[in-house]
């Protein structure tokens, strides 16, 4: 039987060789695919959460064969769009030999040049921790502009029938704003409660200076008019603000000593914020604890109470809060500075997981964490934690565990994780690594799940370490490059890194194949195109962390235009066109390109 990763590698290939036309491919017809639907609800504020349109075409199944091998095709859906990516999922059954395959094309709507995405996940039925999942093909379109119509052709091809192609729109979030010329309302601590009973959609609240006591908000905007409570210089709130079941609510520029909470609303957005945890509200800084939808948390500055000392790592360690915690489908976390807390950034574990899917993190800035950086953990499919920077976490980023996937880890900037980098626990199925640049106290990659890491793809990352040790009972490793003894092998597949360690040795284990230097690593195992490097692999000197309990500065990972990880990468469409040589570079960034702004801007 093909293997499905050999079959997604083939078509990666075929992506990132042939130029794309303005057409259909010449050997499929167009096939009527019925409505694309996005499985959300309607907005308690108004508007629909819906971004997909219907699929267009009409025609004949293009494949061959039939029987238990061909793919039956079934419903496309586009659910939850976010400001940046489109989440696209096929259902499909048969295709019992597992080598049906869904390509992406994009564009803009009314314009004419087609771009190639990532092939779609292929997602077989399963289940854990007490959740079930579908056989789908699922994954993202990268990086798009907010607010924007595209284009999206959709391709399934099975050698053994049912090859189809469907069309469909669907339209990003736009970035939220205040309505247009908004009435303001001037607001003292004294006039607060009054004004605030009679606020209307559309309205700017606007906070003089004082201190405001926490307050419980019970009042909606609708779609294009939201309620803006907006802070201006020497506006302190102490205590806790709250928001049940409410819709189109800004809250911007406040300072908070206490907590955030919006459990169960919808198009909530908090930016440009200061958040200091009080530990009255358990420590933490902007959380929901049940399902929410499409919030738009940016620009703050959350700081906790948990201190960086070795008592206080791990699960059961003296740590304290969640830094942001969300629950539901939808959010967008981006471009927040988090330090001091058990869990950074968060999703929430077994029964209190409520569709954790199409959710973004992207550009945080975390530091001092005691468990995750990121925990991730019980993402449904289609959660995208992109270019964060993660310095001094116990762990830096855990999907622990996915749930069928694919859970996307691209262009994050690791050091100093103390323990593991990537917690793949709890028998996690369909991560995928992509572009993460690592730097840790002892194994470089590895995952001590002690349960089956499934449907593991990773791809142009650079791993580092060096000589481990042990912390409030947890060990980071002893030096091994990569570590992985639980991996399902035949589901996974590893290639194009960068590995290294101060060591200088290249040892370690994938599934049960050990290696002990680069020419076993290329030749027992899916890691044939892996180069050794080291620590002189970065532009600037970085420092093996030696001392994990130290806080550390964060350092430049940007690569030497002259290193190993120069064009060692594979190519990968809507992640890494644009390269500037032959191939595109290993690790989080292309060398002599510019860092991203992490934390806000």
């Amino acid at each position: 039987m093909t293997s499905p990763f050999s079959r997604w590698a083939c078509v990666l290939g075929l992506l990132t060789s042939v130029a794309c036309s303005d057409g259909a491919p010449d050997d499929v017809d167009p096939v009527d695919g019925g409505n694309i639907t996005d499985g959300g609800s309607t907005d308690a504020g108004g508007g629909s959460d819906a971004g997909g349109g219907s699929d267009a075409g009409g025609g004949n199944d293009a494949g061959g064969g039939g029987g238990a091998d061909a793919t039956v095709a079934g419903a496309t859906s586009l659910p939850f769009p976010t400001l940046h990516h489109l989440t696209v999922e096929w259902a499909f059954s048969g295709d019992a030999n597992a080598n049906g395959v869904v390509t992406v094309r994009y564009r803009i709507a009314g314009t004419t040049v087609w771009r190639n995405a990532l092939p779609l996940r292929r997602v077989a039925a399963g289940s854990n921790e007490g959740f079930s999942w579908t056989s789908r093909h699922s994954g993202s379109v990268f990086d798009l502009q907010p607010g924007t119509t595209y284009e999206l052709e959709l391709t399934l091809t099975d050698p053994d029938g049912g090859t189809t192609t469907r069309t469909t729109n669907a339209t990003t979030r736009p970035l939220p704003v205040p309505m247009a010329s908004a009435p303001i309302k001037a607001v003292t601590p004294a006039t607060f409660a009054s004004v605030a009973a009679s606020a209307q959609p559309g309205d700017i609240l606007q906070l003089g200076a004082g201190t405001y006591a926490g307050f419980d908000w019970s009042r909606s905007g609708t779609e294009g008019k939201p309620i803006v409570l907006r802070g201006t210089a020497g506006v302190v709130i102490n205590g806790a603000i709250n928001l049940f079941a409410q819709a189109y609510v800004h809250l911007e520029g406040l300072t908070v000593n206490g907590r955030i909470r919006f459990n169960g609303s919808k198009h909530i957005v908090i930016q440009r914020c200061t958040i200091n945890a009080s530990s009255t509200y358990g420590g933490d800084g902007i959380v929901t604890f049940t399902r929410a939808e499409n919030a738009y948390i940016a620009d703050n500055v959350v700081t906790g109470l948990t201190q960086w000392a070795e008592a206080s790592l791990g699960a059961s360690g003296d740590n304290l809060g969640e830094g942001i915690a969300v629950n539901g489908p939808g959010h967008v976390i981006l471009h927040n500075r988090v330090t001091g807390f058990r869990d950074g950034i968060s999703l929430f574990e077994d029964d209190e997981a409520v569709d954790q899917f199409s959710i973004d993190i992207l550009n945080n800035d975390l530091t001092g964490n005691a468990d995750d950086g990121i925990e991730a953990d019980f993402c449904f499919h289609n959660c995208r934690i992109v270019r964060n920077r993660l310095t001094n976490n116990f762990i830096a980023v855990s999907s622990q565990p996915g749930l069928g996937g694919p859970t996307y880890f691209v262009r994050n900037a690791i050091y100093n994780a103390v323990h593991v980098a990537f917690k793949l626990y709890r028998g996690s199925t369909g991560d995928v690594l992509l572009h993460n640049t690592v730097v840790k106290h002892g194994d470089a990659f590895g995952i001590y799940a002690g349960r089956p890491v499934a449907n593991l793809y990773a791809r142009n990352n650079l791993f580092l370490g060096g000589p481990g040790g042990t912390f409030n009972g947890y060990s980071s490793g002893t030096g091994r490059v990569l570590h992985v003894p639980d991996l399902d092998v035949a589901s996974s597949s590893l290639d194009h890194d960068g590995v290294g360690s101060t060591t200088d040795t290249v040892t370690g284990r994938l599934g049960a194949t050990t290696f002990s230097n680069l020419q076993t690593l290329r030749t027992g195992t899916s890691e044939q195109h892996a180069v050794q490097v080291d620590l002189t692999v970065f532009a600037n000197t970085v420092a093996y962390p030696a001392a994990p309990l130290t806080l550390y500065a964060k350092p430049d990972l940007r690569i030497r235009a002259d290193s190993a990880a120069v064009n060692a990468g594979q190519a990968l469409p809507n992640i890494n066109e644009g390269h500037a040589g032959s191939a595109p570079d290993l690790g989080a960034f292309e060398a002599g390109a510019d860092l991203p702004v992490y934390g806000p801007r």
